[in-house]
């Protein structure tokens, strides 16, 4: 790996005025500077380095939330056991996210590369929180540096020279659709305007998609350059592109009710029953329809993941908060981080919100291990209720 490059690796074997200040603060600031990529004699075959497994992508497979088992109202030490950051006398975000915890790329030791069992010398992830495609392109190709780093493709470079990669898997395009600004805004109209926001966020949704899949589309050609480049055929390895899940559920599985304040005070999840149900039932099927047919144009094998958090979302009836008595279980705790900033300014980052935790990532890694183990298609991945990580099933799309 490049000197300066923070990436995960292992080697086997094994809500009130803070609310409102986060619905404001959400969204991210994606900047960058290209930079030249160095120019490399394509070898003539696959190098005999030790396997890899290797994640590209945005927070939702580098291990954003990582750091929280489940959401509480506790506001002190352990949060009720959930804050794994907790020392004993004070809290230290990289015991999660290692050096990445500085640079925000937030890559976490249960992201979904490192929680899979794929039978790989080496994990390795290059994904970072806030990437857009563009910070998955060569930089000769019009990439992107991203918090101090290289575009991933270039990263990519080197990780496939140095390794003999059997695994790619790839989870792009939420933010170039702007996600986090949909989730703002949602947020904005529950707290203070008291009106819906679907109507215009469906409105810019739908005039992002085509830019943001076509730069998904460009994403998986630039992993494919990278990968031919290194001496590799298409056979040689698997390249994975991977849809989103629904942190909130629908309206009529919500824990909370929608007057008053506890969705914003208690549970985190500020949204009007409308917007619950639009999100859950009509933007992430979207969403997931469009990253299919990107993937079915780049002979790209599919994981969709629209309902892998069903019953274990943020504010789900099926779930409950952790208590000083009561801790957290992958049972019964949420498996997506909620809004933070309504209970206490200091617990965890903003940026963390609406993604997989420590039991969502775990279930995401267990998805792809299923999915390892077929040769080949399209498939879905479900959760049982009840159950933990080890429920999680495949069924074909």
């Amino acid at each position: 790996m490049p000197e300066n490059s923070s990436s995960i690796t292992r080697s086997a074997p094994r809500l009130g005025r803070r609310l409102l200040t986060a619905a404001f603060a959400l969204p991210l600031a994606v900047a960058g500077l290209a930079v030249a990529a160095p120019a490399h004699a394509a070898p003539t075959a696959v190098p005999s380095g030790p396997t890899a497994s290797v994640s590209l992508g945005d927070s939702y497979i580098s291990g954003e939330a990582g750091r929280w088992k489940g959401n509480s109202a506790g506001t002190s030490g352990s949060r009720n056991g959930t804050d794994r950051a907790w020392t004993g006398s004070s809290y230290d975000p990289s015991r999660v996210y290692g050096t990445t915890a500085a640079s925000g790329c937030d890559r976490s030791d249960v992201a979904e590369v490192l929680s899979a069992s794929t039978g790989a010398q080496n994990e390795i992830n290059l994904a970072c929180s806030g990437a857009v495609t563009a910070n998955v392109f060569r930089a000769a190709n019009g990439g992107q540096s991203y918090k101090g780093e290289a575009p991933q493709a270039d990263q990519l470079a080197t990780v496939a020279r140095q390794n003999n990669v059997k695994l790619i898997t790839l989870s792009i395009g939420g933010n170039d659709l702007g996600f986090a600004d949909v989730i703002s805004t949602c947020v904005q109209d529950y707290l203070i305007w008291y009106s819906y926001c679907h109507d215009s966020a469906q409105s810019s949704i739908d005039e992002k998609m085509p830019t943001a899949m076509a730069g998904v589309g460009k994403a998986i050609d630039e992993v494919r350059a990278v990968m031919a480049d290194a001496g590799y055929a298409r056979t040689d390895y698997r390249l994975v592109l991977q849809s989103y899940p629904s942190p909130i559920p629908r309206s009529a599985e919500m824990r909370y009710p929608e007057s008053g304040w506890t969705r914003s005070n208690t549970g985190g999840c500020p949204f009007w029953d409308g917007d619950a149900d639009w999100a859950r039932d009509s933007l992430v099927p979207q969403i997931t329809q469009a990253l299919a047919g990107v993937a079915a144009a780049k002979g790209a094998q599919f994981l969709d993941l629209s309902d892998m958090l069903q019953g274990r979302e943020v504010c789900s009836t099926a779930t409950r908060q952790p208590t000083a008595t009561s801790g957290p279980s992958a049972t019964t705790s949420e498996w997506a981080r909620f809004l933070d900033g309504g209970l206490n300014s200091t617990q965890g980052a903003l940026q963390e919100s609406m993604h997989p935790n420590y039991y969502g990532q775990s279930a995401v890694g267990r998805c792809l291990t299923l999915l390892w183990a077929r040769p080949g298609g399209d498939y879905s991945c479900r959760n049982t209720a009840g159950q933990d990580a080890s429920g999680m099933y495949l069924t074909a799309r």
